[in-house]
């Protein structure tokens, strides 16, 4: 897939085919990936790859906890308060979402649900979890962990599969180190789901928007 494509063309996938995703294709992946550019290519991301039956538990626990109205406690903080500007776009991709699914805004309980499918990571057969020692500097750290977690998201869709990046997948780090096992000395900064997209779902075929070039470019010559 030509690169312009590639990036013009991912969008996040919100339905899974259960068909699990080959090993090699996601070492593939990683492979091409960790050519990534890096802060002093100190190349500080660890990646966990969690598929079969511990992500199917992991699916189900992240989803009751959420369902049980647990409050996150992520490695990292997350974004609470948005500008306006910021707040309207991030109000209207809901408004998307919850029109694809015909689930009305007065409908509580349907988007309720609809965060339990996002806490089970979409029926996801693949979890790719992003993680960095805690004893980094954490700003530059995420500018890599960003960087190369955009680049397994163009290289998944150029091989036809369809990714989504999930806040959702880290609400609960202590539940992630209890499911999963990873060390207490790591960061877990951001999971993306993995998988065949269901290309049925209307979910993953509502109309995208993103801010024009002249709205966030400031040109001086």
């Amino acid at each position: 897939m030509e690169i312009f494509q590639t990036v013009t063309t991912r969008r996040c996938i919100r339905k899974f085919r259960p068909d699990p995703v080959p090993g090699e294709l996601v070492r593939e992946l990683l492979e091409a990936a960790r050519w990534s550019p890096s802060w002093g290519n100190t190349q500080p991301w660890e990646i966990v790859v969690v598929a079969g039956e511990p992500l199917k538990r992991f699916r189900e626990a992240n989803r009751k906890r959420f369902m049980e109205g647990a409050a996150a406690a992520p490695d990292t903080p997350m974004p609470e308060v948005w500008p306006e500007l910021f707040k309207r776009r991030y109000t209207e991709v809901g408004k998307r979402v919850l029109t694809a699914l015909l689930i009305p805004r007065e409908d509580v309980e349907a988007r309720v649900r609809y965060g339990g499918d996002m806490a089970a990571l979409f029926d996801a057969p693949c979890l790719l979890l992003f993680c960095v020692d805690k004893g980094l500097a954490r700003e530059y750290a995420m500018l890599d962990i960003g960087a190369i977690q955009q680049t397994v998201c163009l290289l998944a869709h150029a091989r036809g599969l369809g990714s989504c990046i999930l806040a959702a997948s880290v609400r609960y780090p202590a539940l992630i180190r209890e499911a999963i096992k990873i060390q207490e000395g790591k960061a877990v900064i951001i999971g993306v789901a993995l998988g065949y997209p269901d290309s049925e779902a209307p979910i993953n075929h509502f109309a995208r928007e993103r801010a024009t070039p002249d709205e966030f470019i400031t040109w001086v010559s």
